[in-house]
């Protein structure tokens, strides 16, 4: 703890999810003795931080907090002393976002935040810049504890860990959040009578649930959920498209499915949702920035010292929440259950030990001490988990060495993205509309601007229909 009291460094400070950041740490003021916040943004975010940033000064006001807030472009001198330092940017900033959605969807193939192409393509951009907040972090705070809810938040907590060497990194998802308040829903019990056991990686996992009996009810939950009648079996997310899971699919899998696993189990209806979102020009990403038009327009009443109701339309609810919980455990040794994602260390069998997994486990002072899974006995799950594992530790691989062959390699491994010359494709495209943000890549850049006039004609037509 610094000598006067915690210093909390949030990186992407200008969000639209700050508010709720506060927020979570006003509502837990008696477990965190905060004396400072310092919200952090680059050049191009400042005006939404100025705004939020203000915002977030009221809020403290109004709980009549001493905390003192400060707003920075300085990332390493922000970093100095800190106690806990989270990450919430998104590099390129909702248009690189257009792109990885877009982009993809021209072709007839998904494009979305986390998933396939365009998730490839946001961890290339992200991951960069993880390290080199890592290694502000060795010189500046070499104590504290990094909690990531930037995504795609496996693969950047992965790299965080086993490429910046950052042990005290934890990663944060706001979906297990849904998903358990769904399955007591469903019960019609409270949560806190349940146990919630989640194995997978972000966005790829699945939960069985049990009573405080230590009965297993999983199958219930599923039967009231996925019932083919259709009266339970409803979208359990707000950001994207409510595919009906298949019942028979789940019953034989035996575990609840994350609401990710649309994109997998339901390829093609997702696929078409996407592409006809495309052609309405409402892709999620193009949605959400109206979304947060709205939301900056709402935080610049002077008189607003409060989180609005409308947040929870943009998508990302609870992930601030989550963070500050994780925090004030740290903190107070308060052995939180929660879902993190963490170093696996034998917690799934099927995984390599150095991998980053999500899983249950409690939130103490020494960090996340997961749950023992153990193998995934059904061999669809651990099959393809296997296979996503693999692909991410490639993009991982491809991410920090702008290899080029590396990257084509992820590409072909995504179960979304058709293999072959439509990937290759893709692929040079992508590299080219993210240029400014992917220098590792520069050499294969600069190739493609010589050789592919074409390619770069249709990708410049694109983007200025958006």
């Amino acid at each position: 703890m610094s000598k006067d009291g915690l210093k909390i460094v949030t990186i992407g400070g200008g969000s639209s999810y700050t508010p709720e950041l506060i927020e979570g740490y006003i509502l837990r003021q008696e477990q965190l003795p905060i004396s400072e916040i310092v919200l952090v943004d680059i050049d191009e975010g400042r005006e939404k931080l100025e705004i939020v940033g203000a915002m977030a000064k009221r809020m403290v006001k109004a709980a009549d907090l001493d905390w003192k807030v400060t707003l920075t472009y300085d990332r390493f001198e922000a970093l100095k002393d800190a106690d806990y330092v989270t990450t919430q940017f998104r590099v390129g900033l909702l248009n690189a976002r257009v792109k990885d959605e877009r982009i993809p969807l021209s072709h007839g193939v998904l494009g979305q935040e986390t998933n396939g192409a365009g998730g490839l393509f946001k961890a290339f951009r992200t991951i960069p810049v993880i390290l080199d907040i890592i290694e502000d972090m060795k010189v500046q705070c070499p104590n504290a504890w990094l909690i990531n809810f930037t995504n795609p938040a496996g693969m950047v907590t992965e790299a965080a860990i086993n490429i910046g060497g950052w042990e005290r990194t934890l990663g944060l998802c706001n979906v297990p959040i849904g998903h358990t308040k769904a399955g007591a829903e469903a019960l019609g019990m409270d949560e806190e009578e349940l146990f919630f056991h989640y194995a997978g990686i972000n966005h790829f996992h699945w939960h069985r649930i049990f009573d405080k009996d230590g009965n297993e009810r999983t199958h219930e939950v599923i039967d009231k959920i996925y019932d083919p009648s259709g009266v339970g079996n409803k979208g359990d997310m707000e950001n994207i498209h409510a595919g009906l899971f298949h019942y028979e699919q789940i019953k034989d899998l035996n575990m609840l499915p994350c609401g990710y696993h649309r994109y997998y189990y339901l390829a093609d209806e997702m696929l078409e949702e996407s592409i006809k979102d495309f052609n309405e020009g409402k892709t999620r990403a193009q949605v959400v920035k109206g979304t947060e038009a709205d939301l900056f327009e709402l935080y610049k009443d002077p008189e607003l010292d409060y989180k609005p109701e409308e947040l929870t339309l943009r998508g990302g609810t609870h992930y601030s929440d989550a963070a500050c919980e994780i925090i004030a455990s740290i903190q107070n040794n308060k052995h939180t259950q929660m879902v993190v994602s963490t170093k696996n260390n034998g917690t799934i069998t099927d995984l390599p030990n150095s991998a980053v997994v999500e899983v249950s486990g409690v939130v103490t002072a020494k960090g996340f001490v997961p749950y023992n899974w153990g193998a995934f006995e059904h061999p669809a799950a651990r099959g393809s988990l296997q296979l996503m594992k693999a692909m991410e530790e490639t993009t991982i691989r491809a991410a920090v060495s702008g290899d080029y062959g590396v990257a084509l390699q992820a590409f072909t491994m995504n179960p979304l993205i058709p293999a072959g010359h439509k990937a290759k494709t893709l692929l040079d495209q992508m590299l080219y509309a993210n240029k400014k943000y992917l220098p590792q890549f520069a050499e294969k850049i600069k190739e493609i601007e010589k050789y592919q006039l074409d390619d770069i004609n249709y990708i410049d037509k694109l983007m200025e229909s958006n």
